[in-house]
């Protein structure tokens, strides 16, 4: 025996397993189930997305018979923080959770300039990369002194540069440089960070900086090149000398050469005749031959 039990849907219950499934600078995709399986009907949802910096909220509504929702939240604001309550729209039981967008990315290509009493950071225009981003708004630098363990806010900027002076010789700094932090330093960007050494110096800086180790890797790399191929061309000529002057001893050598003797004759040529070859060769003199002597 069996029976059919078909419950009353309670409307006062919360949606069920909210989650963001993406976050990103400038939106957010939320998703939930509906308070209880396979409605029969559309259900309004209502979702309040509290903005926790600016203090400010908006209230969306969401009309769905599905037993799953999925919903984006937009026009958010990068490095945001936002609590997300969702309720049916006869304000029954929410579900909430907090989110947090995404940063505006670092500033790329940070390098410094040495000058004589201070030193200059240069980076490229966050606009080139992020559409979200104002000139206007400005970049802020930091500073981290290793040796004293201290951390400085030395500014900020509407430039794409940054002088700094007043730095300790022999003392190792890190700087940061991100965009200006708005609200009360609560929406950041990512920061570029860039270490330099003084070495006691002054002068020099070590930079841990993927573009310089980038930009002296484009000058040595053709460089060694150049060596190499130079090197090449040096055994090459080298080689061919020594072949042809082979070459010509070896050829020299078989023109004078002798098969009867079995050996090479040389001769200045001077001394040499037009006697025959086979005229007995003269080793002295008879002692009755007279000598005279003119």
């Amino acid at each position: 025996d069996y029976v059919v039990v078909k419950m009353i849907p309670d409307n006062r219950l919360p949606p069920r397993h909210l989650h963001a499934v993406r976050t990103g600078k400038t939106f957010a995709v939320i998703k939930w189930e509906s308070p209880y399986d396979s409605p029969d009907q559309d259900m309004l949802y209502a979702v309040a997305v509290k903005d926790l910096v600016r203090k400010t909220d908006k209230i969306y509504k969401v009309k769905s018979r599905n037993s799953t929702v999925e919903y984006t939240i937009k026009k958010l604001e990068p490095g945001g923080k936002y609590h997300v309550i969702v309720q049916l729209g006869n304000m029954s039981k929410e579900s909430s959770m907090k989110i947090n967008t995404v940063p505006l990315s670092a500033p790329d290509a940070l390098k410094i300039i040495t000058e004589n009493d201070h030193i200059l950071l240069f980076w490229k225009s966050l606009a080139l990369k992020e559409s979200n981003f104002n000139e206007s708004r400005g970049y802020e630098i930091h500073m981290f002194d290793s040796l004293m363990n201290i951390t400085a806010y030395l500014g900020n900027t509407t430039e794409n540069f940054f002088k700094v002076s007043n730095l300790k010789i022999g003392h190792n700094y890190s700087f940061t440089v991100q965009a200006r932090c708005l609200y009360g330093g609560q929406m950041c960007g990512e920061p570029a960070t860039l270490l330099y050494d003084e070495l006691g110096t002054g002068k020099d800086s070590s930079a841990t900086d993927p573009g310089r180790a980038t930009d002296v890797a484009a000058i040595v790399v053709p460089v060694l090149f150049l060596l190499l191929v130079t090197l090449g061309i040096g055994f090459v000529v080298l080689y061919m000398r020594h072949r042809r002057l082979q070459n010509s001893f070896t050829a020299f050598a078989n023109s004078h050469y002798s098969s009867r003797l079995g050996s090479a004759i040389f001769s200045s040529g001077d001394d040499l005749g037009d006697e025959d070859d086979e005229a007995p060769m003269i080793t002295g003199f008879s002692d009755d031959v007279p000598m005279v002597i003119a």
